[in-house]
């Protein structure tokens, strides 16, 4: 034993300290630097060498970007800028395009001669790219002529060199993921690009974003030429087009959206328009980064926002008679607006700029509002007659919605007051290790409860379908029995020092929260109610990662002894061929599970509660002003654009008989 130890002491020496050269970190460990390596990280890469040509968008010198999906699902970027420098760098000895794309830490986003603003600050987004690649070519046109130079897994294959003559600037970035990386899938989602460079396309009004997928489309017969799918995404007016775009499917209080834009001290433009709708739709950028978790930029214009209105209602007398005092959430309620913010070195809280810090910010954002509120306001006394009425309504419905909120408070597990009747709970406490099932009907629920694990799942039955939110006032969704057991269940109550009405997780008791339901039409439907009430009320559960969708199968095929679950109806059809060796359907049983009440405890738990089998699909927003966009039109009372909505994606939804 004392061998043994001696041994491995011995072994753990100066030799035992790896030191991983150029891009080898990356490739070791790519969570670290773009999040995961699933779809999402996939499409990060793109975004990556687009935010490179926009940057230089924002310097002044690029107006045009060119994104192709190529055959293969490469992806080539092109722009007009001025074209990454290819001159030999005085440090390195070698081209200056070569130190980019191989150094980490490495642009010219730390030289304030470059670039005021940048999105990516931490210099890794190309050569990040390039590490995660399996082939990666860069093409610069400047100073009248063509370089090249290509790259495998970020290893250059040959120096830079001319191979032609060009009259024109800009740099093409072609590159295709690496599989070695890239395990889940390499192939990119066109809808999910579309929805980044619209984004992008109104927060930098001007630059012209050219999107086209020249992959062949698959049919039955096989591959076959389709015509390319391309968008152009294109704004002259920016953010006021912008929050047009977010509130197409609801009813607008004023006709027109109040707009602002001034570049004092940092650029800042800010869009906003009330609607008649119940919930608050801000979204905040800097730098086009999508500040999920607000900051100093939001604070800043939620607080000119407050003061601007409140001063114009009591100097203009609409609050005399109001019994009760204003609360800052009221003046928010319906409202919609994006907050768009370019800083030279902004500071955010934690490594995934979610939450901007610059404490300066929240000063010249909140006195922007003002000024510029303040002018709309006296300029347009009808519109601010109506936004100050709204502003009451919604004051008046908050204080029926206080005793609904504070009577979920009371039933809370904090409060001692117990759990929901229904709520079949787990014996450990560890968040980080239970689930909770919200599953449809007492019959499923019954059913669940017995094929559980009792350690760690816990399972609350629901009633039916849930209230729509969308659509209903704030009182009537804590008066839901239904909504007030989820929040009692999950433990988390409301109201923040910063914000009386935003949720507070801190005791959530499940870091898991599976929506179990049928594989039909009702359970789809069911499915879509919870996940608008967690996207309106509960955001934080699904931007933390806490919200999964459970996938029951379609249908059990047995022969004999034999067996398979199917969970489409591809996999059904492969089954019985297997099973009946190649007869079709002779001799060959197909069950389909109509609900989850049709199956057995012990079928429940093979199939979709054992997490060693289980398909659960995390639910994620990567897009939160899209998501915005589209629960309101899917939940809205605002017909028609679902009804086209409907249409054109009918090909892909499943009718249940």
């Amino acid at each position: 034993m004392e061998e043994e130890i001696k041994t491995n002491q011995q072994e753990y020496s100066a030799n035992s300290i790896q030191v991983l050269e150029g891009l080898e970190a990356v490739r070791k460990r790519p969570s670290m630097y773009i999040g995961d390596i699933s779809a999402r990280g996939l499409h990060h890469l793109v975004n990556e060498v687009v935010d490179n040509s926009i940057d230089e968008a924002l310097a002044g010198w690029c107006t045009d970007i060119d994104i192709t999906i190529l055959e293969g699902n490469s992806i080539r970027v092109k722009d007009n800028g001025r074209g990454i420098p290819t001159g030999m760098h005085e440090k390195e000895h070698r081209s200056a395009l070569e130190v980019v794309l191989t150094v980490l830490h490495a642009g010219g986003k730390f030289s304030k001669d470059s670039y005021k603003v940048s999105g990516g600050l931490h210099g890794v987004g190309v050569s990040c790219v390039n590490a995660l690649s399996d082939h990666l070519k860069a093409e610069v046109h400047r100073e009248g002529k063509i370089f090249v130079q290509e790259y495998s897994k970020g290893k250059p294959l040959y120096d830079v060199k001319v191979v032609g003559d060009a009259e024109d600037t800009g740099t093409i970035i072609t590159f295709h993921p690496d599989p070695e990386i890239f395990k889940m899938t390499t192939v990119y989602n066109y809808d999910t690009l579309a929805d980044r460079f619209r984004e992008l396309a109104y927060l930098n009004k001007g630059v012209r974003l050219n999107l086209r997928d020249e992959r062949k489309a698959e049919t039955a017969e096989g591959e076959t030429p389709a015509e390319p799918r391309s968008d152009v995404f294109y704004s002259e007016r920016g953010l006021g087009e912008f929050v047009d775009y977010l509130d197409a499917n609801r009813e607008k209080l004023t006709e027109k959206a109040i707009e602002l834009s001034t570049d004092k001290v940092i650029p800042i433009e800010i869009a906003m328009q009330y609607n008649t709708g119940f919930t608050e739709n801000v979204h905040s950028y800097v730098n086009n980064i999508n500040t999920i978790e607000g900051g100093t930029h939001l604070s800043g214009f939620r607080r000119g926002l407050t003061t601007t209105l409140k001063n114009y209602a009591e100097k203009n007398g609409f609050l005399a008679k109001l019994k009760f005092e204003i609360d800052a959430a009221d003046f928010r309620e319906g409202l919609t607006a994006v907050i768009s913010v370019k800083v030279a070195e902004p500071q955010f809280e934690g490594q995934t700029k979610t939450k901007l810090g610059n404490s300066e910010v929240m000063g010249l954002v909140s006195a922007a509002t003002t000024v510029a509120l303040e002018q709309y306001l006296e300029e347009n006394p009808k519109d601010a007659k109506l936004i100050v009425e709204k502003v009451i309504l919604a004051a008046t419905a908050r204080h029926a919605a206080r005793k609904a909120r504070e009577l979920v408070q009371r039933k809370t597990v904090m409060s001692g007051a117990g759990l929901p009747g229904k709520l079949a709970d787990c014996s450990s406490r560890d968040p980080e290790k239970c689930e909770l099932f919200l599953v449809e009907g007492d019959s499923a629920g019954g059913t669940a409860k017995t094929g559980r694990d009792r350690n760690f799942q816990a399972i609350l039955p629901l009633r039916g379908k849930i209230l729509n939110v969308e659509k209903a006032m704030e009182h009537r969704a804590f008066e839901s029995e239904e909504i007030k057991n989820i929040y009692t269940a999950l433990g988390v109550s409301i109201g923040t020092p910063e914000d009386p009405k935003a949720l507070n997780i801190s005791k959530l008791r499940y870091h898991k929260i599976v929506l179990m339901t049928d594989a039909d039409v009702d359970g789809r439907h069911i499915n879509t109610l919870i996940l608008t009430f967690f996207f309106r009320y509960m955001p934080d559960l699904i931007y933390n990662g806490y919200v999964y969708l459970a996938t029951p199968p379609l249908y059990l095929v047995s022969k004999g002894k034999s067996s398979e679950y199917c969970w489409s109806d591809e996999e059904r059809s492969a089954a019985v061929e297997r099973l009946s060796g190649g007869k079709g359907e002779s001799g060959v049983k197909v069950q389909r599970y109509k609900g989850l009440g049709e199956m057995s405890a012990e079928q429940l738990w093979d199939t979709t509660m054992d997490p060693s089998v289980r398909k659960l699909k995390k639910v994620l927003v990567e897009n939160a002003a899209e998501a915005d966009r589209i629960f309101s039109m899917l939940m809205g009372d605002d017909v028609p654009p679902r009804r086209e909505f409907i249409e054109q994606n009918a090909k892909y939804a499943n009718i249940d008989a």
